[in-house]
């Protein structure tokens, strides 16, 4: 008779801590190809526009590329399996070769020893955490 009556104080308990909680936020890509992919992002940032990257993502696998609440409704993604295969588009974003990367600003890419990139817009629908996916 008492775990009657304190199974539903546990769940409100539960419930209510669950509340108490901060949901993780963040941008997540997905790699649904059957090779591996490295992606850069591109953002505007509140004061400038900038880019960042490597992250490279295993077949079948996720990472997360912006590890907070997303604050903007559009983000730009560019990625590559190192072949044939690119998600790309025509929103310019600087890159760097080497692994690791974080630009602020899109001009004039060249001038400063970078690579100009077409980057796609992913649409977000301004909510605080959203997973694109990218397949073959």
């Amino acid at each position: 008779m008492r775990d009657i009556l304190w199974r539903p104080m546990r769940l409100t308990v539960v419930l209510l801590l669950a509340c108490l909680v901060p949901a993780q936020a963040a941008l997540t890509v997905c790699n649904k190809s059957a090779r591996p992919v490295k992606v850069a992002v591109g953002r505007y940032n509140g004061a400038d526009w900038m880019s960042q990257g490597w992250w490279t993502i295993a077949p079948k696998a996720c990472a997360t590329v912006v590890s907070a609440r997303l604050d903007s409704r559009f983000y730009y993604l560019f990625a590559s399996d190192g072949g044939s295969g690119s998600w790309d588009g025509s929103h310019g974003f600087c890159v760097s070769s080497s692994d690791a990367f974080k630009i602020l600003g899109r001009a004039n890419c060249p001038a400063h020893g970078l690579e100009r990139k077409g980057f796609f817009e992913v649409d977000t629908g301004s909510a605080p955490d959203y997973t694109q996916s990218l397949s073959d």
